[in-house]
């Protein structure tokens, strides 16, 4: 029994070695979080004493649920309105027939690797003359004009969509808004749902952008922003920047977990097309 355990460790070896990489930084997040001020600066890795009242010191210190408000508003907002516009745009990329659909599928291409930088200074100036500067709404409308690399992907999961069922219903009778609410967008539900998530992980996540545009008015801060504000003039509150990532990170990998339902479909649609 013992040669057969020891059998098995050998062949997972390379697998057990990879999962310990990814969970040791999480098991340091989770374990400074329960410890003191004092000890989170020590080299020590396991808590002398238990804390949980951190998490509720996060709360009471900070305004995290307006920040999580905040960050849930950016969030779901901008992936809404990345999918009512970029769905349309893959589909005529991908499904449309029509004069200089290469050339506007190289320029999305170009967009996707144009780094955010080179943008930033005519965009901020744009904002700041119609009085958005200071707010999260220059990060969410702009997603109203779709997003480079969301169109890319939805174009390419398009692509797999064979074109007998929407010749099939524009034989039917059907408009091609028909064809991409009522085919398309049911066979797209997989690649659709990647598409979100991708989008709603990046805003999530977001740093730098909510960073530019509303580091004066912190009542629109996000809750990525939010733990800088246990930063303090000679020292920083580790323990509590733990407590407070553990939160933030929780709907994330709640999300994550939900959305492998998603990918599993993506792949058994994929299989049964082929």
């Amino acid at each position: 029994m013992r040669q057969s355990w020891l059998v098995g460790v050998a062949r997972h070896s390379i697998a057990i070695a990879v999962a310990v990489m990814f969970l040791a930084p999480f098991g340091f997040v989770l374990l400074t979080a329960f410890m003191t001020s004092e000890q989170a600066l020590t080299s020590d890795w396991w808590p002398s004493s238990w804390h949980p009242e951190n998490f509720v010191t996060i709360f009471t210190q900070v305004p995290m649920l307006r920040y999580l408000g905040n960050t849930l508003m950016y969030s779901v907002l901008a992936t809404l309105f990345m999918l009512l516009s970029s769905v349309p745009a893959a589909y005529a990329l991908a499904k449309l027939r029509w004069r200089g659909s290469n050339a506007t599928f190289v320029v999305v291409i170009c967009m996707m690797m144009l780094p955010p930088q080179v943008v930033t200074v005519p965009l901020y100036l744009m904002w700041a003359d119609v009085g958005l500067t200071g707010t999260l709404w220059p990060l969410i409308l702009p997603m109203l004009a779709g997003d480079a690399f969301s169109i890319f992907l939805l174009r390419q999961f398009l692509l797999t969509i064979p074109a007998d069922y929407l010749d099939a219903a524009r034989i039917d009778g059907c408009g091609e808004w028909q064809v991409l609410l009522r085919v398309v967008l049911p066979m797209a539900r997989p690649g659709i749902a990647a598409t979100a998530i991708f989008q709603f992980f990046f805003t999530w996540n977001d740093y730098y952008g909510p960073l530019l545009y509303t580091s004066e008015s912190q009542e629109h801060w996000t809750l990525s922003l939010a733990l800088s504000q246990f930063k303090h003039l000679h020292h920083v509150e580790w323990n509590l920047v733990m407590a407070a990532t553990i939160l933030v990170m929780a709907p994330v990998i709640i999300v994550f977990f939900f959305a492998q339902k998603a990918f599993v479909q993506g792949v058994t649609l994929t299989g049964v097309k082929g």
